[in-house]
């Protein structure tokens, strides 16, 4: 039986995505939106797409929660999108009540499902979507790290002129400015990046990455980045319906690690199956220490205003 995967929303993101797992044939694909006609025409032009770039995904668009039934894998971009000047904080209230809607609506059609939250602030969504569904935490995740560490690689590979292929690097954190890159986790071809840049570069870069969606914000005007974050969430779901074992970071629920409770934060994880099989944990000194618990504590001060 094949793979099915439902984006619920059919915006910038929501779309991109579904044209990416399309590409790829990684499942049947159902797109889902409110707006009559916007998923159905756009599931079509994919459909439409496939003799050109030679894929047989199914794809259909839909406002209809019935046809997204027994879905392995739901991805959540549904929310308003930042506007110029709008903190991922400000978004927080609208958005929950998004949220809350769809996740009981794809929970109800699709009860054995994993949930990949993308809609932001994204670690106070991936809350909503737990407490919502009730599903187990390996089951509910979010799509952040990945992003957040393509974003710091590819400004590293513009520093140096080299292949983003490869550069390895890694964001904790929460999906916000308070995240963490790690310059001591980063390397070009195995050299860590403190040998090939002045402090001062690396410290520049490092800031540009915590502000990188704010710069493609205030670029756009009237929307914000989704080539990128619809890349990294399939980058997730092929993991999952290929049990590829990915080790990339993720906002995962933590219950004590990196001396964390309770929190949806980004830390590194394995994906396979059945979802969030591992949580691994880095050895981090002082300060990496104490820049992670300052962007945890933002998360959890967020959470707490959340109101269900």
């Amino acid at each position: 039986m094949k793979n099915k995967v439902t984006i619920i929303g059919a915006g910038n993101v929501g779309a991109t995505a579904a044209h990416w797992a399309a590409e790829k044939e990684l499942a049947d694909i159902v797109l889902v939106d409110i707006v009559d006609g916007m998923p159905q025409g756009k599931a079509l032009d994919l459909m439409e797409t496939r003799p050109v770039e030679d894929f047989d995904t199914k794809v259909i668009g839909t406002t209809d929660y019935k046809d997204t039934a027994n879905s392995d894998i739901v991805v959540i971009t549904s929310g308003v999108p930042r506007k110029p000047g709008m903190s991922r904080d400000e978004l927080l209230d609208v958005n929950t009540k998004i949220v809350k809607n769809v996740t009981e609506q794809a929970c109800k059609h699709s009860p054995n499902a994993i949930l990949i939250m993308v809609a932001n602030p994204l670690d106070a969504m991936c809350h909503v979507a737990k407490m919502v569904s009730k599903f187990p935490k390996h089951r509910v995740f979010g799509m952040a790290g990945i992003l957040d560490t393509a974003r710091f690689r590819c400004f590293v590979s513009m520093e140096l002129s080299v292949s983003v292929e490869d550069i390895q690097a890694m964001v904790l954190g929460g999906h916000g400015d308070d995240m963490v890159p790690l310059p001591r986790y980063t390397t070009v071809a195995g050299v860590p990046i403190t040998e090939l840049m002045s402090k001062e570069k690396i410290d520049a870069i490092v800031s540009r990455t915590r502000k990188a969606g704010g710069e493609i914000v205030a670029l756009l005007k009237t929307g914000s980045a989704y080539y990128s974050p619809s890349a990294a969430v399939v980058q997730m779901v092929e993991s999952v319906l290929k049990d590829k074992k990915r080790v990339v970071p993720c906002a995962a629920y933590l219950e004590g690690e990196y001396g964390i409770r309770d929190l949806y934060v980004g830390v590194p994880i394995k994906i396979g199956t059945v979802g969030v099989e591992q949580i691994i944990e880095l050895k981090l000194s002082d300060d990496e220490k104490a820049a992670l618990n300052k962007s945890a504590n933002a998360v959890r001060e967020l959470v707490q205003l959340i109101k269900l």
